[in-house]
């Protein structure tokens, strides 16, 4: 729990830092990519510490449908735990583009790891629990048109619990599926990239994918509900997958 928190925490931190230098001292990027990269890979080296000498966990990890059959990755493991936590806390605040859209994929992904970690995770499955019941009162004002917007004090914090609770419970590639959403708007970004870099041309309108959806003519309500409908299907897999 202790480890799941300090993430949370240390990402939500450095989330506050980049609002605070846009919001209060006016520079409108905020911290710069490599700044923001330096102090995620920090946090991201202590909580990997965290979790082999004070948790104790090993590196296995569950493998999806294969009724839990668990692989050790040995030295890769860690490489793989730092590029999986930045990954997924990235994915996260790219997702925060639309009212309610991140908070409401992240609601169903914190409700799957509730169930999954009352099983033999007590302390994962309250974090999980009370992350869920906070975000659904956020919902009330995230909602479209949103009163409260979570920032990257938020986003940041909420991919920082996402990817801490998913290795926690040895589920990190499980993030594939539940969080299919993510990986998604992950891609996009690096795909429109790649393509204006070869072609000087964009492959979507706007990247990343839900504002490529907007665009399209599709109303934010609209996006936040098929995106937040695909993450219930893909959850319900992950219980499957189990």
């Amino acid at each position: 729990l202790q480890s799941v928190l300090f993430i949370t925490l240390g990402f939500g931190m450095v989330g506050f830092l980049d609002d605070y230098i846009k919001v209060v001292k006016k520079r409108s990027l905020g911290l710069t990519a490599m700044q923001k990269l330096l102090l995620q890979l920090i946090i991201t080296i202590i909580f990997s510490y965290m979790l082999r000498f004070y948790v104790g966990l090993d590196t296995k990890v569950i493998i999806p449908f294969t009724h839990r059959m668990e692989i050790d990755l040995g030295v890769l493991y860690y490489p793989f735990l730092i590029i999986g936590v930045l990954g997924v806390v990235n994915a996260v605040n790219l997702t925060d583009g639309v009212d309610g859209l991140a908070a409401s994929v992240t609601v169903l992904i914190s409700t799957f790891f509730t169930v999954v970690a009352l099983e033999f995770q007590n302390g994962a499955a309250a974090f999980a629990a009370a992350t869920t019941g906070s975000l659904l009162g956020f919902l009330l004002f995230n909602s479209h048109p949103a009163r409260i917007f979570m920032g990257d004090t938020g986003s940041l914090a909420l991919g920082g619990f996402v990817a801490a609770i998913s290795f926690i419970l040895k589920m990190p590639i499980f993030i594939l599926i539940i969080g299919v959403i993510y990986v998604i708007e992950n891609i996009s970004v690096i795909v429109q990239v790649f393509y204006f870099k070869k072609t000087k041309k964009r492959f979507f309108k706007m990247a990343p994918i839900h504002h490529h959806f907007e665009l399209s003519g599709w109303e934010e309500t609209k996006v936040v509900s098929v995106f937040a409908i695909i993450t219930a299907v893909m959850c319900l897999i992950g219980l499957i997958a189990l």
